[in-house]
Parts: structure tokens; sequence; C-alpha cells
């Protein structure tokens, strides 16, 4: 998360993320959606949906970007807004757990 809002007239903050698939792209950009709705904040725009492999998120105050890693490594955007401060989020050093895998056995 960096804090852009003494640089940008257009948002307060960028989340950027990425994943390792299209899909997984599309799952992120799900649940930034779902919860920002939960919270009860206006989405303006999610662009690049479609192909998941750059997908921005629009909420006003915070744009997230979900890349596919690949193309995050490629364009670096974080380099762009180098001297912006980072926040640091509350869930990075203990993350919440995953759902644990569906067993094998549930498919045979």
């Amino acid at each position: 998360m960096l804090e852009v809002k003494a640089s940008s007239d257009v948002t307060d903050y960028f989340l950027v993320c990425s994943a390792n698939s299209d899909r997984g792209v599309k799952t992120i950009v799900d649940n930034i959606e779902k919860l920002l709705k939960e919270l009860g904040q206006k989405i303006i725009g999610i662009e690049g949906y479609k192909d998941g492999k750059w997908v921005l998120v629009d909420s006003a105050d915070v744009v997230a970007h979900v890349f596919y890693e690949p193309l995050r490594e490629f364009y670096n955007i974080e380099s762009l807004w180098i001297d912006a401060p980072r926040v640091k989020l509350p869930f990075v050093d203990n993350p919440p757990p995953l759902r644990p895998k569906i067993s094998q056995e549930l498919y045979r």
C-alpha cells in the first residue's frame, strides 16, 4: 500500500498486489469488490477484468492495481512512486489462515 495523497490529485492510496495466474487476479479483484460493498464503499470502476492481467479497481480514496505477477515485475509501478510512504497492512506479518485444501478423495 502506497500513500500517494501528497503527490496525486486522483487518489490517496495505491494498493499493489499480484497473483500467479489470471484466475488468481480475478479472485483477488472479486474479493476486493465484495469487501468494498460490505463496507459500503462505492466502486467507481473496474478496468481490465476480462483479461485478468492487470486489473484496476477504483474506489476513489484507494486504487487497487492487481497484476498477473510477470506483468507486475515488468511494469514495476512501485518504482514510479519510490518517494511515496509505504503503509504496512495489519495482516502482512500475520496473514489470515488459508482454507484447507479439499481432499482428493472427494473427487474419486
